[in-house]
């Protein structure tokens, strides 16, 4: 014979689930307060390591990656590594005219005559420095861009689009919402690749990425501005910059992965496009749910 569970129980129950429900409600009225005095669209997606701790606003809207796109750019080449096409330590022959001017690039900046490199090496700078130029020499090595969404698309991945590379990206601006995701696909991205339980990195290529995604340096006054400086932080950014003519901006984005003091980590993507505010207004807002969602996880 079954038995019944005490009426109290279920109630207990009952109320245990709504409280939780409240608590994350909270953390979105919070975020919601950030964002909704702003002229601006802005998507967030947040994952703790406990399905209750899961929110989205404007979650399964298309938003412009920019340089956000250098990360599944790394993930895809790394994965040519593991079946044995390229290598890390591989050396690649950048020359003087690869290093557009119109282009943000430190390689270029210390390599003004051209350079040779490892993949490691212009890795590291397309993803921790952004840089454009290294991101358009790992593409040619992937044959064209969209080898990178095809990559993803088999994997699963279909809220993900890349169909160019910085040089036209930055050269047209209508054509950088060619290249674009969602915060909840981004989300599920940095997951997939993190907790790599289907192995989909070899352990090298794995700590190679993370320790290279902690390692960024952009975006300081975004998800990691409001954060205690001893915080580690796997991320990455994108902007656009504003249009010249409406002032509009596009993109300004960070994704990434905070580290707990306690252990644990939360996932976290932050997308803003037609904003009509200022870029430091946009950082603003960006590390403002950041720091929500760094009191929320804290005070668990």
């Amino acid at each position: 014979m079954v038995k019944k569970r005490p009426i109290t129980f279920l109630i207990c129950l009952i109320i245990f689930a709504q409280g939780y429900s409240q608590k994350i409600e909270t953390l979105r009225q919070k975020i919601e307060g950030i964002i909704n005095s702003k002229s601006a669209v802005v998507g967030v997606a947040i994952n703790g390591m406990e399905t209750k701790d899961t929110l989205s606003i404007n979650g399964q809207r298309h938003f412009p990656m920019q340089s956000v796109f250098k990360f599944p750019i790394a993930l895809t080449i790394l994965s040519e590594i593991d079946k044995g096409n390229l290598s890390l330590e591989q050396k690649i022959d950048i020359k003087k005219s690869e290093l557009l001017p119109g282009l943000w690039s430190p390689i270029r900046k210390k390599y003004p005559e051209g350079a040779t490199l490892t993949i490691a090496e212009i890795m590291k700078y397309t993803v921790a420095l952004s840089d454009n130029v290294g991101c358009d020499v790992l593409l040619k090595l992937l044959g064209k861009p969209q080898a990178v969404e095809n990559y993803f698309s088999k994997l699963g991945f279909k809220d993900f689009s890349v169909k160019i590379n910085e040089e036209t990206m930055q050269n047209n601006w209508d054509l950088q919402f060619l290249n674009w995701t969602t915060p909840k696909e981004a989300n599920k991205i940095l997951a997939t690749f993190y907790k790599n339980s289907n192995g989909l990195l070899s352990k090298k290529s794995h700590e190679f990425v993370w320790n290279v995604m902690k390692g960024t340096k952009t975006g300081k006054n975004r998800l990691r501005g409001q954060l205690p400086k001893e915080t580690i932080v796997a991320h990455k950014t994108g902007w656009s910059g504003a249009h010249k003519e409406t002032g509009i901006t596009a993109a300004v984005n960070n994704i990434g992965i905070v580290f707990l003091p306690n252990g644990k980590y939360f996932i976290i993507s932050v997308f803003i496009t037609e904003s009509a505010e200022n870029f430091e207004t946009n950082e603003k807002m960006i590390s403002d749910i950041s720091k929500a969602t760094w009191d929320y996880f804290i005070n668990q």
